[in-house]
């Protein structure tokens, strides 16, 4: 394994995202070493039975030592209290880098923490399923999938470079991007889909319930998937709202609007104005698709 990427990688979080880089970077070998950290101890076990890692902890702070490359791959409101942790021991010329769906609230909580000896470099890999845990991550997940790196002014280009090597060993394709642009982009399509699909799913859930049984017998596609997005792991949505909420409100009074626009459509018959709209969405379908991002 001499010409892995990195001698030792530290995933702390060993969910969904961390234990697909985990399998991805054992089949590509990106890595002699991969130390895992997790504050459950249910998560260490599962990875553990799933030979995901070379060393398994509770404590961050003695994953990360020696370690070349660190990602965490926890909740982004967890960050502060991990980087307080690591900080001091983690190895000079080390890169760290993590897969939150939002980046200048990284950039804000673990910034100031890390000691200028280290590489930080934010990241977040455009792929999941509504899935957590260990065991639902796989090798796959990241291919033709978007890696966006979020590179500060000043980063070691050498650095960003064997970062986004990693990645692209993964299968992903690297964009680099401001994190403010980042935040804004992922609002509109990330960040408010989520919310919709909550917003939708919750309102079912508040029917009365011989309504609410015919809702879940007679789903529709569209509802189907509007459920599968509103599984997806509440605690990490929380923090992305609240790290995120002056885009995400951006993007929400701009959606209001259209609503609302769209509401008095119906409302008055306006059938031309409504099939220019449907006409309009619909190209971005195909364009998505064009994109192999489908």
């Amino acid at each position: 394994m001499s010409d892995a990427l990195f001698d030792k990688l530290c995933l702390i979080g060993i969910g969904l995202i961390g234990s697909s880089i985990a399998r991805g970077a054992r089949r590509h070998n990106l890595a002699k070493a991969i130390a895992i950290a997790d504050s459950s101890y249910e998560a260490r076990k599962d990875a553990e039975a799933l030979q995901l890692g070379d060393l398994y902890d509770a404590d961050p702070a003695a994953a990360v030592q020696g370690a070349d490359l660190v990602i965490i791959c926890a909740p982004v409101g967890a960050y502060a209290e991990i980087g307080q942790a690591i900080a001091p021991h983690l190895k000079p010329g080390a890169i760290l880098s993590d897969v939150g769906s939002v980046k200048q609230a990284v950039v804000r909580d673990l910034g100031p923490l890390l000691p200028d000896h280290v590489h930080f470099i934010p990241g977040h890999p455009v792929a999941g399923t509504e899935h957590s845990g260990p065991k639902a991550g796989f090798a796959e997940l990241f291919e033709g999938r978007w890696q966006i790196l979020t590179p500060l002014p000043g980063a070691d280009q050498a650095a960003v470079e064997k970062l986004a090597a990693f990645w692209r060993g993964l299968g992903s394709n690297v964009e680099i991007m401001e994190p403010s642009h980042h935040d804004q982009v992922l609002a509109i399509t990330s960040h408010l889909p989520h919310l919709i699909a909550y917003t939708i799913v919750g309102t079912a859930t508040g029917l009365e319930d011989s309504t609410q049984r015919e809702v879940i017998k007679f789903s529709a596609s569209g509802f189907r998937d509007f459920t599968r997005i509103a599984a997806s792991n509440p605690i990490m949505w929380r923090d992305i709202f609240l790290n995120n909420r002056e885009a995400v409100l951006e993007m929400l009074g701009r959606f209001s609007e259209d609503l609302t626009a769209l509401q008095r459509a119906i409302r008055w018959g306006e059938g031309e104005k409504l099939e220019d709209w449907f006409t309009r969405t619909r190209a971005i379908r195909r364009s998505i698709i064009d994109a192999k991002q489908a």
